[in-house]
């Protein structure tokens, strides 16, 4: 892996694994590689684009790969499949190639990485640890899916960290592929204004390369400061509702207002 690419060679997967693959580079799907051919994830499933109810929903389902209509012998997941499901590896991947998300890097790698959704500046749990969340979620699921709030990138995050979000109203989203989609056009609308304090094309290109970074940087799960660790159960313990919503660093899940999926 490196600055340009996080593709790795399947036979150096390792359970516990974060990993992705590109739909046609539009987005990356997400999930934890739990061993013996087997990654557990987090979908929105197909019919079920609850993420943005704008035309970006017609993008994402576009530019999936096309499975096929026989059910995968290897494995429960099929194109019905939503919510906490667990398939086979090719069935994940679904015809493209794995990608390893990257923890605990360094600022200028962080940064210089073009694309979110990638790498955090987290640190991670133990391989056993990041299997046994993600199984335990596997069993009794990660609230409604929502592409800006509880995405399959969130899901893998959260199976390696532990870590939550306090404040689920926040505008700010923790996944960074979607403040790649958020933030590249709102670092192109606060560049415009400032065309009247610089020079040329290259000065308003580095504003909007600056506002990009500073968004990558504040979404971050390794660098908020509204963000808890919470442990598998503590969590499940509020669902049937979209997430947890924490009081404070020490206090435990507390349950929201019903949302249904």
């Amino acid at each position: 892996m490196g600055l340009l690419s996080n593709r790795i060679d399947r036979s150096s997967l390792k359970a516990g694994d974060h990993i992705y693959s590109w739909r046609a580079y539009v987005y990356a799907h997400h999930g934890i590689y739990i061993g013996d051919n087997k990654v557990i994830h987090f979908t929105r499933g197909r019919g079920q684009e609850v993420g943005t109810g704008t035309v970006l929903d017609v993008l994402l389902v576009s530019s999936e790969p096309k499975r096929s209509e026989v059910p995968c012998p290897a494995c429960a997941y099929n194109q019905e499949g939503h919510g906490v499901v667990s398939s086979c590896l090719e069935c994940f991947l679904a015809g493209g190639v794995v990608y390893r998300f990257e923890y605990s890097v360094t600022p200028p790698l962080f940064l210089a990485k073009a694309r979110g959704g990638t790498c955090t500046l987290a640190g991670t749990d133990p391989d056993e640890t990041v299997i046994h969340r993600a199984t335990y979620l596997l069993n009794n699921g990660f609230g409604c899916y929502n592409l800006f709030k509880n995405n399959c990138e969130d899901f893998a995050i959260y199976c390696k960290t532990g870590l939550l979000v306090v404040n689920q109203g926040t505008s700010i989203t923790r996944s960074g592929q979607a403040v790649s989609f958020v933030s590249g056009p709102l670092a192109a609308v606060l560049s415009s204004p400032l065309r009247l304090v610089t020079t040329n094309i290259y000065g308003m290109t580095a504003t909007a390369i600056g506002v990009y970074c500073a968004s990558r940087w504040a979404a971050d799960i390794g660098t908020r400061r509204d963000v808890v660790k919470l442990e598998v159960e503590e969590l499940t313990a509020s669902l049937p509702i979209s997430v947890a919503q924490v009081v404070n660093a020490s206090a435990h899940a507390l349950v929201a207002p019903p949302v249904h999926c």
